[in-house]
């Protein structure tokens, strides 16, 4: 099997071929990037592997490769992912000292996934890439509605001397009252146009995050209704989740799941004595979620209350939290996939006898 290495970039990817053994294979191939490149890909490839199979590895999540990775597996290709701190470590084992290209990381890309055969697989899931969508546009209008809210905090504090906090804008509510407080305070016309003109795009933000998390409740309830059922775990965190983990059986234990989300703790044992320090890697967004979900458990779920505080005894309030989250990373996993498999049992029954009246 010929492996392909693709360090995948806004405008262009740089490819390299390697052999089983790890020796290149012909010229590097350097094309534009996007979908339109897998033609040139795939002839490339298959002149270097003679026919033979290949294995695409691309570097990063599915991000700038996204593109690319969808239209080889609409090939029949295999692509897996290869994070980029293990292709960082293969490109200082194996490549020049100090040196970076982009053939050099693509070289060292194609190694990692010679070396490391249990790399996540690229895969595509109509209903769940909607899903991803939905978050990266709420991501992004969050980012915007948070930035606008800072701008017109510190305008309200040098104009009016009004001292009103970032999250308190996030509401229509709030900004009814801020309009009622600017109309009170009289101010020049220049700053209140400015002031209404901010609030009318703050508005405006709102509403279109709150259409977002519609259209997501909307999507999630047939996909992952054990997921929505669990306290604390609302329709954002579950979109969170099933877009960045997708196909959750490609985890074949909850303890995999936690070391790929940085919640599991890594052991750094030596001299006989046992100790574990804290995973400071792991997809981030889903570390994130699980530490989020963890905190509204600690305050309004029994269970999870008392789980705390047994824990806190021996391992401290912050050590009694990240067990907390390794908890409920199982019962997430299991929870996602039970969803799993009773969306693929009802697919399959469709398939057999048609959609249900």
């Amino acid at each position: 099997m010929v492996t392909v290495g693709i360090d995948p970039h806004k405008r262009m990817h740089q490819a390299v071929a390697l052999a089983q053994d790890g020796t290149r294979l012909g010229k590097p191939l350097t094309t534009a990037s996007g979908p339109q490149a897998v033609h040139k890909l795939l002839a490339w490839a298959r002149a270097q592997a003679r026919g033979g199979p290949v294995l695409w590895a691309i570097e990063g999540g599915p991000g700038l490769g996204r593109a690319v990775a969808d239209a080889l597996l609409g090939a029949d290709q295999q692509v897996v992912w290869v994070p980029t701190r293990t292709m960082a470590a293969h490109r200082r084992l194996s490549g020049p000292v100090g040196a970076k290209s982009d053939v050099i990381d693509a070289v060292a890309v194609a190694r990692a996934a010679l070396a490391e055969p249990d790399l996540a697989r690229h895969r595509i899931d109509p209903a769940v890439r909607q899903v991803r969508v939905l978050v990266d546009l709420r991501q992004d209008l969050v980012q915007r509605r948070v930035g606008l809210a800072n701008r017109l905090t510190a305008m309200l504090h040098l104009e009016l001397g009004l001292s009103t906090a970032k999250g308190r804008l996030s509401t229509r509510t709030a900004l009814e009252r801020l309009e009622h407080q600017i109309t009170r305070a009289g101010v020049e016309e220049a700053v209140g146009f400015v002031l209404a003109d901010q609030i009318r795009e703050l508005r405006v933000l709102i509403e279109r995050i709150a259409e977002c998390e519609r259209a997501l409740k909307e999507r999630l309830e047939p996909l992952a209704p054990g997921l929505l059922a669990i306290p604390g775990i609302g329709v954002v965190w579950a979109a969170v989740l099933l877009s960045q983990v997708t196909d959750v059986s490609r985890f074949s234990s909850s303890a995999k799941l936690a070391r790929w989300a940085g919640c599991a703790p890594i052991p750094v044992f030596s001299s006989g004595r046992q100790r574990h320090r804290l995973h400071r890697g792991g997809n981030r967004q889903v570390n994130r979620a699980f530490h989020s979900i963890a905190m509204v458990q600690a305050r309004s779920c029994g269970p999870a209350r008392e789980f705390v505080r047994d824990k806190e005894a021996h391992k401290g309030r912050k050590g009694a939290y990240r067990a907390l989250k390794r908890h409920l990373v199982d019962v997430v996993y299991r929870t996602m996939i039970a969803d799993q498999q009773q969306r693929q049992a009802r697919e399959a029954t469709q398939e057999v006898y048609g959609p249900a009246a």
